[in-house]
């Protein structure tokens, strides 16, 4: 929310598209055996072998998906790949490239773009994925970014949202909700920055929340962590549009019902004190916020032991028949249906 005015502004028709693509490329380096051809050529050329191809493609779209006010373009740049990523992740996959495209207004300026790219650059390298292509245009509405992640794995490898069975237990990576609190934190320092734009926020007691919102990681580390302990999940899904919604897909998909425990939410300390703070219900943010991207999945029950007092997972509820419906168990011991409240994009 503090901008320096005096920002030396580089015009991006000074470069021209292949000028500026070239530009904006320069520093990704190609580390993936796979990648036989990358940036360069009218298509990327991959080897895979025998090996499955996975690939996942997301839009972040300026006024949509963020907020320029709050998320630094460096920070919105990393964003932007860690999405994607986590696609690949909740496949049991490991990612090995993507392509970025971005449409851009006259209104951003060449050092905005490098910003934007160092980010990019920065989670390429932090995740070990190749830049191998992607396109530039103009846009009449902002900033939109699109980024395709592709992966690898071996056929019995991979995880489906499909394969939960009645027996199977709930299971979830890391704590709930932190990122959705997080942008209610920033979106009330930007009401208050709008009002007095001297008064300068300070954020030093939602540090955790902030960062689960404007800089999220993937959970790479899950595919590994589930090899040593020898278990391969049933069906598995990243936390991105929220609990409920991700829990209904998985029920669905599987064709079963499942018994989610409130009281076995994993849930921060700082996002516990925020919602009491924002006087918002802790759970219904747990279940219903978004952006986590955290791993949801299920194991079968004989795993229990493997898993159990493991400091990454929670074990959260257990599948259930299909008949028995969607549930949520409260800590009062009741019942309730539970509903996809997460983000949907297309709602008005």
């Amino acid at each position: 929310m503090i901008e320096d005015k005096n920002q030396q502004r580089t015009s991006l028709a000074q470069l021209g598209e292949f000028g500026l693509i070239e530009h904006l490329t320069k520093n990704f380096d190609v580390t993936q055996e796979s990648t036989l051809k990358s940036i360069g050529d009218d298509a990327a050329v991959l080897d895979f072998k025998d090996k499955k191809v996975v690939v996942s493609t997301d839009l972040l779209i300026e006024g949509v998906h963020f907020d320029l006010a709050y998320m630094p373009l460096k920070h919105l740049g990393y964003k932007s790949v860690v999405v994607n990523i986590s696609d690949i992740c909740a496949m049991n996959a490991r990612p090995t490239q993507i392509t970025v495209s971005v449409a851009v207004s006259n209104r951003f300026p060449l050092e905005a773009l490098e910003e934007l790219f160092d980010g990019i650059t920065h989670a390429a390298k932090e995740y070990k994925v190749d830049v191998i292509g992607g396109d530039t245009t103009s846009s009449q509405k902002g900033l939109i970014i699109s980024i395709t992640a592709i992966g690898e794995a071996d056929e019995d490898e991979l995880v489906y949202r499909n394969g939960a069975k009645q027996t199977d237990l709930l299971v979830v990576t890391g704590d709930l909700g932190a990122a959705y609190m997080g942008l209610q934190v920033l979106e009330r320092e930007k009401q208050v920055f709008q009002v007095n734009p001297n008064n300068q926020p300070d954020l030093d007691l939602y540090t955790y929340l902030v960062e689960r919102q404007l800089k999220p990681e993937a959970r790479k580390d899950v595919r590994t962590l589930l090899h040593a302990l020898d278990i391969k999940p049933t069906a598995m899904i990243d936390i991105s549009d929220g609990l409920s919604s991700e829990i209904i897909h998985i029920c669905k998909q599987s064709k079963v019902g499942c018994n989610l425990y409130e009281d076995k939410l994993p849930l921060d300390p700082q996002f516990i004190s925020t919602c009491e703070e924002f006087n918002i219900d802790s759970t219904t943010v747990a279940i219903n916020g978004g952006e986590d991207y955290e791993l949801l999945f299920t194991i079968d029950i004989n795993d229990f032991d493997k898993i159990k007092g493991n400091p990454n997972f929670s074990v959260i509820g257990h599948m259930a028949e299909e008949n028995e419906g969607i549930h949520l168990v409260t800590r009062a011991n009741t019942k309730i249906a539970l509903k996809a409240r997460g983000w949907d994009a297309l709602t008005e």
